[in-house]
């Protein structure tokens, strides 16, 4: 078993998919590692670490695609890496097929065996890789929106936690799960008046027990929010299905309701985006402004984070990659269904019902 680690290209992305630690034990499991020169870098990790844990240093991408069995990657390839997807090799990373139909073609014409992280599901409603992005995301987004809201970035000014005498910002999160959740949890601790809406009550019980009543807790209907976005000074989209395309549950309509210089920030941009009208962004041109209101749908956000964001990925794929270079992927996948509802395709054909449908594919 090869396993390759090719540097990320996204614009702006610092993660990487494999730590120096999670390296030595790969090679200790027997699998060969492969390094691309730099890909550690921005994440805070040296070649000379991987190195010593066991690696070799390939000084191209193409040496790593080339040889790899397995190519370890943060996020999904881009147009410029499509022609290195060859038959017969395994991808095991986020993979958004749902709102990547281009992607999804190249992985089933070249026969790629796609495992996404974000489909990697240990049964009850629980998604071990895509929850600890979920959480890094939902906590950046609030830093993210009190940064665009300061009127040197074109904000409305409005200072989240306020000061004695003045009102506090009010902060929407539209989406009660770990995004979602994150979010409120970095908003009420800057002391900024929080509304977050769900259809689950469950998930609204528990923050409203959590935070005693400080956090205002609503149904998801459009008149809540229609009323609540109005008045948003910040709007979180944390709305996700996992493996399937984001619903759209914000429409223009109300978004043109909100007052000039407020912002949204969609976490569920990777996914097709919660909010109606939205368009990807980039860590090098973040925000647009449409209809007065401040954009930013970043689809890799946690890059902003890169040693934290890496730290936190690599340990939740550990247990499965570790698994892999142990018993190579076809007796991983078979004694492991967490892994195999990971399978996102194989052998030309989509094999997760969610992808499959929102692919047209089922």
């Amino acid at each position: 078993m090869t396993i390759g680690v090719p540097r990320e290209i996204k614009i702006g992305e610092t993660r990487v998919s494999l730590t120096p630690s999670l390296c030595r034990r790969c090679v200790a499991l027997g699998a060969t590692v492969l390094v691309e020169k730099s890909a550690g870098q921005s994440a805070g990790f040296t070649d000379a670490e991987y190195r010593a844990a066991g690696a070799r240093i390939a000084p191209s991408a193409a040496r790593i695609w080339g040889a790899a069995d397995l190519v370890l990657k943060v996020k999904e390839p881009l147009p410029a890496e499509y022609g290195r997807l060859r038959k017969g090799q395994a991808l095991f990373t986020y993979l958004h097929l749902a709102a990547n139909s281009r992607l999804a073609t190249q992985l089933l014409e070249r026969r790629v065996l796609g495992i996404a992280y974000e489909t990697v599901d240990v049964g009850n409603g629980v998604f071990p890789l895509l929850k600890p992005m979920s959480q890094i995301a939902g906590r950046l987004a609030i830093q993210v929106g009190a940064y665009f809201l300061q009127s040197q970035h074109g904000g409305s000014g409005v200072l989240l936690g306020g000061v004695p005498g003045t009102m506090p910002g009010h902060v929407v999160v539209v989406g009660a799960g770990n995004s979602g959740a994150h979010a409120v949890q970095m908003a009420a601790g800057m002391g900024a008046r929080v509304t977050v809406l769900d259809l689950d009550t469950r998930k609204l019980e528990a923050i409203d027990m959590e935070y005693r009543g400080r956090v205002v807790t609503l149904m998801s209907n459009p008149a809540n929010l229609e009323h609540e976005i109005a008045d948003a000074d910040l709007l979180i989209g944390a709305v996700l299905i996992p493996g399937a395309k984001a619903p759209q549950v914000v429409s223009r309509a109300v978004i043109k309701r909100m007052r000039p210089g407020s912002v949204i920030v969609d976490i569920a941009i990777d996914q097709g985006g919660c909010i109606e009208g939205i368009r990807p962004t980039s860590h090098q041109e973040p925000v647009y402004t449409e209809q007065g209101v401040i954009h930013y749908a970043v689809p890799n956000m946690p890059a902003l984070v890169g040693r934290t964001s890496t730290l936190a990925l690599t340990q939740a794929t550990e247990p499965y990659v570790a698994l892999i270079a142990e018993k190579g992927l076809t007796r991983a996948l078979a004694e492991n269904p967490a892994l195999t509802a990971g399978v996102n395709t194989q052998a030309g054909r989509v094999v997760c019902p969610a992808v499959a449908r929102a692919l047209g594919y089922s």
